[in-house]
């Protein structure tokens, strides 16, 4: 049982370690030809959103919603491998029952 508990509390300073070094990162994506731009951080939170105010007009909602939408995924997809790119050189996470 003991030996659990020291598997839990490595995790959880990996898991903190991992969260230091992903809090300076950030990545962005951009849609629409340039004109939407959204800013992911190291914990997967929108950071910044810019839209150029030329597609701001009723024609082009469904555009700029669905640019706005495929700019958060990619932005959510980088981000990711950059999460498992940090933990590979980090040397991995040692999850009990993932090896």
């Amino acid at each position: 049982m003991f030996n659990k508990l020291k598997q839990f509390k490595d995790l959880r300073e990996q898991g903190k370690k991992l969260q230091g070094a992903l809090e300076g990162e950030s990545e962005t994506t951009e849609a629409f030809g340039g004109k939407v731009s959204i800013t992911i951080d190291g914990n997967l939170n929108i950071s910044a959103i810019k839209l150029d105010p030329e597609i701001l007009t009723p024609n082009n909602q469904q555009k700029l919603e669905s640019s706005v939408k495929d700019a958060h995924n990619n932005g959510i997809k980088k981000m990711q491998r950059k999460i498992a790119m940090k933990m590979q050189q980090m040397g991995g996470f040692n999850m009990p029952g993932m090896s």
